[in-house]
């Protein structure tokens, strides 16, 4: 698998197009991506359907202390921290200790940086366990990607491991009553002669029919930004990603573009 693999359990900070100076917190190995997607954008490359062994995820003490030890370091520089974010190698609400590794990273936060918000990126597919749904929402942005409006965009976009229905997705973010967001990417191409095009009238269409019933407090879309396991898919240029946030925002849903 061809890729970009974090090896360390916390790194950065970098400097995030969304999020400012974000710390990463990858849950997940450093040489294996660990997710119930196989998106065909993903920058960590294509994957493997996750086992569940002990092996796919990171030892949660010595993530924690890896994580306070940075924090003490750039409490000591000063430096000006955004955001906390679990993202990484795959999809970090897989991680079996996810619930108690949320309480204890808000406790450094508030011990550390209590200006800062903690961020998780994740794929929405998790969903269904109450546990993680709660745990989800005591973060300052759960980020809960939907790519797309109908199963069939959703299958060819996401690639997942679990025959999940998009209409179950949208159901299980319901659950989290308006206490997320929504990251969506917008692209074109082709896969196996199948046309991928999330940007279509009856994609979007549906897409905002889903966020009516998601609620969510905002609406991150973006295009491609890296090098993709997929050749060939399509930059969306920024001139129509305007206009599907005017048509976010007509919707009632506060908008915001990355490009």
């Amino acid at each position: 698998m061809t890729g970009i693999l974090y090896d360390a359990s916390v790194f950065g900070p970098i400097k995030s197009r969304r999020l400012g100076n974000s710390l990463g917190v990858n849950l997940l190995p450093g040489n294996n991506k660990v997710c119930t997607f196989n998106c065909v954008y993903c920058e960590c490359g294509w994957g493997k359907k996750p086992l569940g062994t002990k092996g796919d995820f990171n030892d949660t003490t010595l993530v924690l202390q890896a994580l306070e030890k940075k924090l003490q370091d750039l409490k000591s520089e000063n430096f000006p921290l955004n955001s906390i974010t679990f993202a990484g190698n795959g999809e970090p609400t897989l991680h079996p200790d996810f619930p108690y590794i949320v309480n204890r990273v808000l406790e450094l936060r508030d011990k550390y940086f209590p200006q800062t918000n903690i961020t998780c990126l994740s794929n929405s597919s998790t969903l269904e366990n109450e546990k993680i749904r709660l745990a989800l929402i005591k973060l300052d942005n759960p980020w809960m990607k939907l790519d797309a409006g109908s199963q069939k965009m959703f299958s060819l976009i996401n690639q997942d491991f679990q025959n999940l229905k998009i209409e179950n997705i949208v159901e299980n973010l319901q659950k989290m009553n308006g206490q997320l967001s929504i990251q969506t990417l917008f692209l074109r191409g082709f896969y196996n002669g199948e046309k991928i095009d999330n940007t279509s009238e009856k994609e979007i269409n549906l897409w905002l029919k889903h966020l009516k019933k998601i609620n969510p407090k905002k609406v991150i879309i973006y295009p491609i930004d890296r090098a993709t396991p997929l050749s060939g898919l399509e930059k969306i240029e920024a001139e129509e990603l305007e206009t599907i946030v005017n048509q976010i925002r007509s919707a009632g849903f506060k908008a915001e573009m990355y490009y």
